[in-house]
């Protein structure tokens, strides 16, 4: 059974920091990538970051660039999400999701497109506070 599980989510002052967690299993994890996507109140899901499990290739929505890291503990079957210098609207529930990995995922940007994802996770609520 495929399984992505979040964790880290919790309240933060602006300014702070906060690391997500996806831990996967059920399939084989360094054939994939992993996204984590964000969905506020009233607004559609977005993508957030992608990584590769498999060369580590990353890629950033330009929001994120700079204050969001993402990046893989293959051993682990785990990807995180380091996001720096919080702000009120980074508030949303965040999600994992997981698709077998081809380059044109990244090169053509298709990252950011939910449908390309066959298995996602709950999701992790994570709340700024300004």
């Amino acid at each position: 059974e495929v399984q992505l599980v979040e964790s880290g989510g919790g309240l933060v002052q602006a300014g702070g920091s906060l690391r997500l967690s996806c831990a996967a299993s059920g399939f084989t994890f360094d054939d994939y990538a992993i996204g984590w996507f964000r969905q506020a109140p009233g607004k559609e899901r977005e993508g957030v970051s992608c990584i590769s499990s498999s060369d580590g290739s990353t890629r950033y929505a330009d929001s994120v660039k700079g204050r969001f890291t993402i990046s893989t503990d293959n051993a682990k079957n785990t990807v995180y999400l380091q996001m720096n210098s919080l702000k009120p609207e980074d508030t949303a529930v965040y999600y994992c999701a997981a698709v077998k990995y081809r380059p044109p995922l990244l090169l053509l940007r298709l990252w950011v497109l939910e449908g390309m994802y066959n298995y996602w996770g709950q999701g992790t609520q994570v709340t700024v506070s300004s």
